[in-house]
């Protein structure tokens, strides 16, 4: 009978994977990863972090961070500039994964959406995956949260274009205040009409 390696006997972890900002007109798009403890149910809303209230989502990311292990990545604008968002929405899911890998392994990763992304653990893309998989719904808030406290301090500095309510999406507040004051660091230039 042939031997049974001890990597084949431990269990798969499966690791939840969203992106929060891929739409957005300034600021990081920022990934989440997450491994949810295995519970029957949760003490609190783990779902589409968009269809949460920010209180819910606040409350269930000081949960998920105390009680899962997770990752965070994150890519800035001009990055975005540079290499565009789908390259820079796969570096910031591969940041995120790799955060969860240096704690464990024997990795499956669910991936929020369509895209084809390459990691270097087997995958799959689950579609609407923040609405079915709680492990990607984790993620997602995560990974939404993470990013809506970064705009939230950065509109201590750019205090002009209301981040802290719109955390960068394209609110008719925003649009007003760049034709007002121009575009700030934080902005995407390509996404406002510039070239590459």
């Amino acid at each position: 009978m042939p031997a049974v390696s001890k990597q084949s006997k431990k269990k798969i972890l499966t690791v939840g994977v969203d992106e929060a900002g891929r739409g957005a007109l300034a600021g990081p798009v920022v990934a989440g990863a997450c491994i949810l403890p295995d519970l029957r149910s949760f003490p609190v809303m783990i779902g589409d972090s968009k269809q949460m209230s920010p209180t819910q989502r606040e409350e269930s990311y000081e949960w998920l961070i105390r009680n899962c292990v997770y990752g965070v990545g994150m890519v800035d604008a001009a990055t975005i500039d540079r290499i565009g968002i789908l390259a820079s929405t796969e570096i910031a899911m591969q940041q995120a994964v790799k955060s969860i890998s240096e704690q464990r392994s024997n990795l499956y990763l669910l991936i929020d959406g369509r895209d084809a992304f390459w990691f270097d653990w087997p995958h799959s893309s689950v579609i609407h995956g923040d609405g079915i998989e709680p492990c990607i719904g984790a993620a997602s808030i995560i990974a939404k949260v993470t990013r809506d406290r970064w705009m939230m301090e950065c509109s201590k500095h750019h205090a002009a274009y209301g981040f802290e309510r719109h955390k960068g999406y394209g609110a008719p507040e925003h649009f007003k205040a760049i034709e007002a004051h121009g575009k700030c660091p934080v902005h995407r230039r390509t996404f406002l009409g510039e070239k590459r």
